[in-house]
């Protein structure tokens, strides 16, 4: 029989570009008609056929024990209805498993999406409505064939419980 896992609290900061830049980016509204420049999305769909749809989550709690990478692509994430929610998430390395001290969490406004980087690890989205629905984008297979997945209780013992102030 396996150990119980330890659980950890995990603080949500406030997102700001500058904390978010080893995990990705932070995109928000700009004025229409601005020439592509570095504060929008740097995408990398060119491994297949990009995939933007609005997945309807339901509430999941705030405990993760399982955090998802994809080494395909970049993945853009915003919830509809300007809705806030969590994200934990690990910078990008070659190696199989994220360090459990360098998992962050943020909270992300309804006022923004974000971009996570090709390889960066990510739970989430949590939230504490019943239902939030999300735009999403990333490859049409991303979910089948990029889709590497560490169970954190079985690699370290550990889960994580996210909070607020």
């Amino acid at each position: 029989m396996s150990q119980p896992a330890i659980v950890q609290s995990l603080l949500a900061q406030h997102l700001t570009p500058e904390q978010f830049a080893p995990f990705g980016q932070v995109i928000y509204p700009s004025p229409d008609g601005l020439p592509f420049g570095p504060e929008d999305a740097q995408l990398q769909l060119q491994n297949g056929i990009p995939r933007f749809y609005i997945m309807q989550l339901g509430h999941h709690g705030m405990r993760f024990h399982k955090i998802t990478r994809h080494q395909q692509c970049t993945q853009c994430l915003g919830a509809l209805e300007g809705k806030e929610w969590l994200i934990a998430v690990a910078p990008p390395g070659s190696a199989s498993t994220p360090e459990p001290e360098a998992i962050r969490a943020f909270r992300i406004p309804g006022s923004c999406f974000i971009k996570l980087e090709v390889g960066t690890w990510h739970a989430g989205p949590h939230f504490e409505a019943e239902t939030v629905s999300f735009y999403n984008l990333e490859l049409s297979d991303t979910n089948i064939s990029d889709h590497e997945t560490c169970d954190l209780i079985k690699t370290f013992g550990l889960a994580f419980e996210l909070t607020t102030l």
